[in-house]
């Protein structure tokens, strides 16, 4: 009896490793290139879209001590060649509800920056422009304090919901000094699941040619259209780290068909068929080259995840 439950409430098995039973079926061996925008890399060992947040706190509360990845829009991330051990989650579009309230803006973390943007525009809410230039999920965003054209999201924040590493659900009021440049001080097993934003009121008309403008600055000085990661390496600071590593002589470097971007150097693009081994090591030698000519350490600002190709 004790053995039947069991087996209903477990419903994936491999030695030593059970996951449960979820409302959302957990894959196997689902690959991951196609879900990043630079489009290399493995597959997931185990993928899970979570149906709703009671789903993946349950999930949570009751899965194995196994690795878990969170992936978010995949904007901002390289998976490695080799795929990702443990188990990926991914917040799909049961994520992604938006809504208003006075001059608050809450929505879940599996929206994308842009439709955020854009809803805050239609509404009539200005401070929410910067985020159009941003690519990736907001969940993705509120990781890295993601930010452009002088702003962060830490600087619209009002709450964050998640769930953290035991599978409780909880939501509070960040810090002043929670996030910091491209980085926030919770644990990498916490997941953003929603938050809330403030916005200034302002005619739809005015905070639009304020996107136009950022996307016309964007389509002048960074490449569009192409499998890129966006900003490949953190700002150090006081510094620019697309004038240090045109310094190093690395505008048009490759490695295989991975190539630093000839409009911005901070920029690596996949030309067709780069692995993610190419982009990895094109990334290292950069960050070489910048160190022996500038003394500088580059840091990745892009996440890599997974196993190398050259790892056993």
């Amino acid at each position: 009896m004790i053995f039947d439950k069991l087996k209903s409430f477990f419903t994936h098995q491999r030695p030593h490793i059970f996951l449960p039973r979820t409302k959302s079926e957990i894959k196997k061996n689902i690959p991951l290139a196609k879900k990043t925008w630079m489009g290399v890399g493995g597959e997931a060992e185990f993928y899970f879209e979570p149906f709703d947040e009671k789903d993946l706190s349950f999930f949570i509360k009751n899965k194995p001590a196994i690795p878990m990845t969170v992936l978010g829009g995949g904007s901002n991330v390289i998976i490695r060649d080799k795929g990702v051990p443990g188990i990926v989650v991914h917040l799909g579009k049961s994520f992604a509800n938006i809504t208003r309230k006075g001059n608050i803006i809450t929505c879940g973390a599996g929206l994308l920056t842009i439709d955020l943007a854009k809803f805050a525009q239609k509404e009539g809410l200005s401070g929410f422009e910067f985020l159009s230039g941003i690519p990736g999920s907001v969940g993705g965003a509120l990781r890295m304090n993601a930010g452009a054209y002088g702003s962060e999201i830490k600087d619209i924040l009002t709450s964050i919901r998640l769930v953290d590493g035991n599978g409780s659900v909880q939501e509070f009021s960040p810090q002043a000094d929670f996030f910091q440049y491209r980085r926030n001080a919770l644990p990498d097993d916490w997941i953003f699941i929603g938050a809330s934003f403030k916005g200034t009121p302002a005619e739809p008309t005015v905070i639009q040619s304020k996107m136009d403008e950022f996307k016309k600055k964007r389509e002048m000085g960074q490449p569009t259209g192409v499998k890129t990661c966006g900003s490949t390496f953190k700002n150090p600071e006081g510094l620019k780290a697309w004038q240090l590593i045109d310094k190093a002589g690395c505008r048009g470097l490759k490695k295989g068909d991975a190539i630093v971007s000839e409009k911005h150097s901070n920029f690596l693009i996949n030309q067709g068929k780069a692995t993610a081994e190419d982009v990895e090591e094109l990334g290292e030698e950069v960050r070489r080259r910048v160190l022996k000519k500038c003394g500088v350490h580059l840091e990745w600002e892009v996440k890599r995840i997974g196993i190398r190709g050259d790892e056993e």
